[in-house]
């Protein structure tokens, strides 16, 4: 009983707590943007199935705390579910006062507006959680110079020698050594573009890092890339940066930048086969990461949620019906048509995207629990 109760607060607590946060945001932003356009909505849910606690607002809108809390949705009168989908004969029978309120009955661009909410609202989320955090604690940071290049690695047949001063990485500053570190580590087998400092000269190479796997602070493997390059490091060398607020704001959009476009390769792996399927993880798995990254305080908590936040949003704009970025796809083609898909289509749009849904949350479960089954035989 003891072991179960410290599960639940270790790790089922942290990851409902962030989950919960993320999805407000998420659904807020779809309600707001809809409630702006005039739109009738018939409920806001935290969570899905049998609802738990529930009231009325004086618009009519059924808010409610459901008790399947992994997700959740903004249903519009005149849905026939919470994924949104038409309820045409509804529609056709709607009070002559009421369908002009309808979400169907909106232009092509409002409603695209209110798709494209949600995922806006995660991506605010997680600018407002970072900048806050640069702003309230700065960052600690070492200077980029090399200190040891590796013989016979890809830094070495690069051309990369001590005392070279890091100034980018694919574009992206480079503000410390750290910085460099993540750059290169998120990029295995994937070629940079490094922008150095040698002898009052830039200089440009691009190399490959080299797929490695460690282990973190909490025992789980994760593959990095390495170029073999690495510095001492004396107190003397670390420093406490705090940026001005304006230039915060470009840090905090730059840092967003590259996890959209780190994001963005990791899925782009899958689709040329070099994908590493132990780096997927669903509900289990982010669980699991909620309850360890807890145990190093609330603000490695809320930096988490800011993170999880922008996958969350990215996700939710792939174009996949059943999720926003598949309803923003029919609206496009409608915008560009002048009119919108047949019913048809998209009814078999929307049970393609079902099934595809499934299987990808059914693939992280069993993906989840087979390596979490496998952790612990080693």
């Amino acid at each position: 009983m003891f072991e179960f109760i410290y599960w639940l607060l270790s790790y089922v607590v942290p990851f409902l707590a962030v989950l919960t946060v993320i999805v407000f945001v998420h659904e807020m932003g779809h309600y707001l943007v809809a409630r702006w356009n005039g739109i009738a909505i018939q409920t806001f849910s935290i969570g899905f199935g049998q609802e738990l606690i529930g009231w009325n607002d004086k618009q009519g809108t059924r808010w409610r705390i459901s008790a399947i809390p992994l997700g959740g949705y903004v249903r519009f009168v005149g849905d026939m579910d919470p994924a949104s989908t038409p309820d045409r004969e509804a529609i056709e029978k709607a009070d002559p006062e009421l369908a002009p309120r309808l979400f169907a009955n909106k232009n092509v661009w409002q409603r695209i507006a209110v798709v494209l909410a949600g995922p806006v609202a995660n991506v605010i989320l997680t600018f407002l959680i970072l900048y806050a955090l640069l702003l309230g604690y700065g960052r600690y940071t070492i200077p980029p110079v090399v200190g040891a290049v590796i013989a016979d690695s890809p830094a070495q047949a690069a051309g990369l020698e001590p005392g070279d001063i890091i100034v980018s990485v694919d574009g992206y500053a480079v503000r410390g050594f750290e910085d460099f570190q993540r750059l290169v580590a998120t990029s295995p087998e994937r070629a940079v573009s490094i922008e150095l400092e040698r002898a009052d000269r830039v200089e440009k190479l691009v190399l490959v890092p080299e797929a490695v796997e460690v282990q973190d602070r909490f025992g789980n493997t994760q593959k990095i890339g390495r170029i073999g390059v690495s510095r001492d490091v004396e107190q003397t060398d670390v420093t406490l940066y705090r940026p001005g607020p304006i230039e915060a704001i470009g840090m905090t959009t730059e840092e967003i930048r590259f996890i959209v476009q780190r994001t963005a390769a990791f899925l782009g792996d899958f689709f040329v086969g070099r994908g590493d399927v132990e780096q997927l993880g669903g509900p289990v798995k982010v669980a699991k990461v909620s309850g360890e990254v807890a145990t190093l305080g609330i603000i490695a908590l809320i930096n988490l949620t800011a993170l999880l936040s922008l996958n969350i949003g990215i996700f939710n704009l792939l174009p996949v019906p059943m999720l926003d970025g598949g309803h923003l796809m029919y609206y496009l083609v409608e915008a560009v048509r002048g009119r919108p898909l047949s019913i048809k289509i998209q009814e078999i749009g929307f049970r393609i995207g079902f099934a595809l849904v499934l299987s990808l949350m059914v693939f992280t479960l069993f993906n989840d629990t087979v390596f979490a089954y496998l952790g612990i035989l080693r």
